[in-house]
């Protein structure tokens, strides 16, 4: 089995669509989506509907739960961008969404960790910042589900992946739509690419073990910026043209 796994477009409708047509012709069996769709600074709407539209398998992320949830004076700006731009079409698509999937037999797919969308699986934020979190963090993190084969988490941004003692196959794709930002939760820190690409990851069975190869894209990330700088957010368009936090 042939998996292309995205997350963390947050918007970014150019981007999606270089990363659509190169899974396209690498062939994959199924596309997972992990989630944080469209809040940030581009084009939610659109990019909601394209999402809709392809149908591909999604679970949900703290962004969808938090435009959902979240009072309106307490969304940040990102949300609140996708707040005002959603219908009850799009919300009531968001609402479908599970936290977690089963992609396959002992495929498991969420956005943070299976059980918190918030959690970063594959990196820990300590008070000098963040780093790659350590195989018993993981570990404990997952819980019952260390022993699966093959896991898929996002939220963090950072293409990763870690095989366990156990022998499950951790993949996180990185971001197609934001390769760096920064937050002040629960110390403050930074998550960059330290380059402006949208990645990905195709992940197969092939060699009878799951094997993950993690990838990157050009695409026009100077559009991106301008649509960012046009809708208030030269922060994020910084971001978009370097993929650093600052």
């Amino acid at each position: 089995m042939r998996i292309a796994v995205i997350s963390d477009v947050h918007g970014n409708l150019l981007a999606l669509e270089t990363v659509l047509a190169d899974i396209e012709d690498r062939s994959a069996d199924v596309v997972v989506n992990l989630g944080d769709l469209v809040s940030g600074a581009l084009a939610p709407a659109a990019t909601t509907d394209r999402l809709m539209e392809l149908g591909q398998v999604t679970v949900r992320g703290n962004h969808e739960r938090q435009v959902l949830q979240n009072p309106y004076e307490r969304l940040s700006l990102s949300d609140r961008l996708a707040y005002d731009q959603l219908t009850e079409a799009h919300r009531a698509w968001f609402a479908s969404l599970p936290l977690t999937a089963e992609i396959a037999s002992g495929v498991r797919a969420f956005h943070g960790s299976p059980y918190d969308d918030l959690v970063y699986l594959l990196d820990t934020v300590e008070p000098d910042g963040a780093r790659p979190a350590t195989e018993e963090e993981v570990t404990s993190r997952l819980g019952k589900y260390a022993t699966w084969p093959l896991l898929l988490c996002g939220h963090t941004h950072l293409q990763r992946q870690i095989r366990l003692g156990m022998g499950a196959l951790v993949v996180n794709p990185g971001s197609v739509g934001w390769p760096a930002y920064d937050d002040d939760q629960p110390y403050p820190h930074v998550m960059e690419s330290g380059t402006p690409h949208a990645r990905y990851a195709i992940v197969d069975n092939a060699s009878g073990n799951w094997e993950a190869e993690l990838l990157a894209v050009e695409y026009d990330w100077e559009a991106a910026a301008k649509l960012a700088e046009s809708n208030g957010r030269p922060d994020v368009a910084g971001q978009l043209r370097t993929g650093l936090a600052r």
